[in-house]
């Protein structure tokens, strides 16, 4: 009937508004420090079973194939794309980025993740307390805590995590800490909870610390930053295919209103 595929075309619609949704999301964050892009996956609906196969016909054998009509489709989920971004040298003593999997941890409020996020945006600076912190509106502080004294004249942070300072009247640098890496055994099932930070889930789980350079962690460069890994061009086709997807199922709406009009004329004479 005509009322199963208005109500197919109908599903298709609300699961294309989503993709476009998530579409244009990635766009927006085009220029957005260590953005992970967003892919929409879509599953079908249940079936009408109509005649099942391999039950025996009416020849005595046994069909080779069934007959379903299918209810229309939904999205099943987005997946994060944890692919590394460009790196975009800056040659700022603060701006860090990871050449690997691991995620720099920063403290939150203990209602979410209990306590602590994670990030690939390593756009750091200094609060009033000399503490390194994100560099954003919220100033997440990075953990475990790096204090760079007011009298430091310079920053260093090497591969492995190691952060110095030097001062203006001595040779030798000072060690203030270390920075840790976290990383996932899943971390495309990862909590987005917005400004490029993730809190850990049952998918994800549980945060794995450890100095950089260990494991697939990936060594720190300092001086640069990871650019958003989004890729304009593929979104871009997307966002057409995801258009002409949406005009391919509207027509269906019309096409099985004409047919319900049709039905709806029809006389007994």
């Amino acid at each position: 009937m005509a009322l199963v595929a208005l109500h197919s075309a109908s599903t298709a619609l609300n699961a294309l508004s989503t993709s476009l949704d998530v579409t244009a999301n990635n766009l927006a964050n085009v220029e957005t420090t260590g953005f992970k892009a967003s892919r929409t996956n879509f599953q079908d609906l249940m079936y009408l079973e109509k005649k099942q196969p391999g039950v025996e016909n009416n020849n005595g054998d046994q069909r080779p194939i069934g007959l379903y009509v299918g209810l229309g489709t939904r999205v099943s989920g987005t997946q994060l794309d944890f692919t590394q971004g460009p790196i975009e040298i800056t040659d700022r003593q603060l701006d860090l980025t990871i050449a690997g999997r691991g995620l720099f941890q920063v403290e939150v409020g203990d209602e979410v993740g209990e306590g602590f996020a994670y990030t690939r945006a390593g756009n750091f600076t200094r609060n009033r307390d000399g503490e390194m912190v994100l560099a954003t509106d919220e100033g997440r502080r990075l953990e475990p805590p790096i204090v760079i004294p007011p009298e430091a004249v310079g920053v260093t942070v090497t591969e492995d995590g190691t952060v110095s300072v030097s001062y203006q009247d001595q040779v030798d640098s000072e060690i203030v800490g270390n920075i840790e890496t976290a990383i996932f055994v899943n971390p495309a099932g990862l909590r987005q909870i917005g400004e490029n930070l993730f809190v850990p889930s049952a998918a994800s789980g549980e945060a794995q610390l450890g100095e950089p350079l260990q494991g697939a962690r990936g060594g720190i460069l300092q001086g640069a930053l990871e650019g958003s890994n989004v890729d304009p061009v593929t979104e871009l086709v997307q966002l057409i295919k995801t258009q002409r997807a949406f005009e391919i199922n509207s027509q269906s709406i019309q096409a099985a209103d004409e047919v319900l009009q049709t039905v709806g004329r029809l006389r007994s004479f």
